[in-house]
């Protein structure tokens, strides 16, 4: 790099110098950190593994794409590889390598002079990195990592994926390792590594560990905070998401959806009605009595059929629970949803349908419900289709599918953890009968998928009596309300019906 000249020494020697005078970056405090560390680590071969836990939307990405750059140009004069997986392929690989392509391309010193191969490698001089998917069928046996071996979203890569594939591609040489990511469960890659680089820092004193919260964040990008305590409120502190996606917090992978903290947040201090109130808002979630070719919905995979010999002939229910609406939150900007206070509930077990779809039909006129929500997953479908025709726009089906139910799921805990669910003093024993025995597991991937519900076969520990879970599913159906259209005052408000919780990427600085 003699053609830079002295005066740009300094700058080489330091990374954050260079994001500033180079790239024209000024990185954040929170960013130096982890920088200074890493790149220390590359250019002595220190061979150390680091991991940086940011919160989504903080600037983890670009903190790569200028780590990335900075290595490429210090060392492009020797024969030097890094190479990068990330979960999958599209979107996750493609999207790394556009922020490496505009950081190189704004680069003073890299502008057009790096070049693209054979559609995933960048180069600059001698120096490359690979850009690889982590996926399970990914075929990435062969590359090397001699400098540098990243793993995006690493809470998402399948830990023995890394291990036999990626991890001896930096053997040779002992290259540093970092682990980059979003808080997670404990039994992920990103979860065990964490756990490692802690108990070496114990040893040694030198940071390897990054973890960084939204309220640290927030102290530098006021912003930042104004929307982070925004999807808390819609959201609650303790929601799952919440917790690892903004404060870093492992969740258990597997254990109960309703810890007795939760349980307490449903117990409401009103009581039933027999008849709505004048002036009220009402509607109306039905589960639908599974049968063998539903069974699929209640957790999301094929279950074994019930033994009607052995439960004694115990079956599901189809369950309506009656739900008065609150629209009192609707002009809160912050809140933007309905409370749900459950007014009644009805079940019915073996009914035939044309007798069902009677009885669901006169409660909708008794109540004069705006919404009808109804599992329409086999053969509820047609009760769906029966009631549509009576109620023209005011019925909305749900099928089941693992997608829809978790993030049915994810809704159902938002609209409890911000008190804005809540079941009447006579219905709440029943509720929370079933609720203690449903189940809540976090699957791996980049989907941040959870399957949940009641196991089939479990009984209740006094009675030995099949539990089911046609009570909770009946409830977790008001979150579909969530994105109906609502009259109050006057206009209709049509609120959002896609959760930005749920969709959020880490494509922000």
């Amino acid at each position: 790099m003699e053609e830079l000249g002295t005066a740009l020494i300094p700058v080489l020697n330091d990374v954050v110098l260079f994001c500033e005078a180079i790239s024209g970056l000024k990185l954040r405090s929170y960013q130096e950190e982890a920088a200074r560390a890493i790149v220390d680590s590359v250019a002595y071969r220190k061979g150390l593994t680091f991991v940086v836990v940011f919160p989504r939307q903080s600037g983890k990405n670009e903190l790569q794409a200028q780590i990335e750059t900075y290595v490429m140009v210090t060392l492009n004069e020797f024969d030097t590889e890094i190479v990068k997986a990330s979960p999958t392929w599209k979107p996750q690989t493609q999207n790394a390598m556009r922020r490496l392509e505009r950081v190189l391309s704004r680069n003073l010193i890299t502008d057009r002079r790096w070049a693209k191969e054979s559609g995933y490698i960048y180069r600059f001089n001698q120096a490359r990195i690979i850009f690889l998917s982590g996926g399970p069928q990914a075929n990435v046996v062969g590359a090397t990592a001699n400098e540098l071996l990243e793993c995006d979203e690493a809470q998402d890569v399948q830990v023995d994926k890394w291990d036999k594939d990626f991890a001896p591609m930096a053997a040779s040489t002992n290259a540093t390792r970092v682990f980059w990511g979003t808080a997670w469960t404990a039994q992920s890659l990103l979860g065990r590594e964490l756990r490692a680089a802690r108990a070496a820092e114990q040893l040694d004193g030198v940071r390897r560990a990054f973890v960084l919260t939204a309220d640290k964040v927030a102290q530098e990008v006021p912003a930042y905070g104004l929307y982070v305590a925004e999807q808390v409120r819609r959201h609650g502190r303790q929601h799952p998401l919440i917790k690892t996606q903004f404060f870093s917090e492992e969740i258990t992978g597997e254990g109960g959806m309703f810890p007795s903290e939760r349980l307490q947040l449903v117990r409401g201090t009103h009581h039933t009605r027999s008849s709505p109130q004048p002036g009220g808002t009402y509607a109306i979630t039905i589960d639908m009595a599974g049968e063998s070719s539903q069974n699929t919905r209640r957790n999301s995979q094929q279950l074994s059929l019930f033994d009607q010999a052995e439960s004694g002939g115990q079956r599901d229910s189809t369950v309506l629970t009656i739900f008065e609406v609150d629209l009192s939150n609707l002009g809160d900007a912050q809140v933007q949803a309905p409370r749900y206070r459950v007014q009644q509930r009805m079940s019915w077990i073996g009914a035939r349908q044309s007798d069902l779809y009677s009885q669901i039909r006169a409660v909708m006129e008794a109540w004069n419900a705006r919404w009808l929500v109804i599992d329409a997953t086999g053969l509820g479908a047609g009760m769906a289709s029966f009631l549509s025709k009576t109620f023209p726009g005011k019925v909305r089906p749900f099928v089941f599918t693992q997608k829809s139910k978790s993030d049915l799921g994810w809704k159902f805990l938002a609209a409890i953890e911000t008190g804005r669910y809540q079941e009447a003093v006579e219905t709440y024993p029943d509720f929370a009968a079933q609720a203690v025995y449903c189940q809540m597991e976090v699957l791996p991937g980049p989907q941040k998928a959870v399957r949940w519900g009641v196991a089939d076969g479990t009984r209740d520990e006094l009675t030995n009596q099949l539990v089911h879970d046609d009570l909770v599913i009946s409830a977790a159906l008001c979150a579909v309300l969530d994105e109906q259209e609502w009259v109050v005052g006057g206009p209709s408000i049509v609120l959002a019906g896609k959760d930005p919780l749920l969709e959020m990427d880490d494509e922000g600085f």
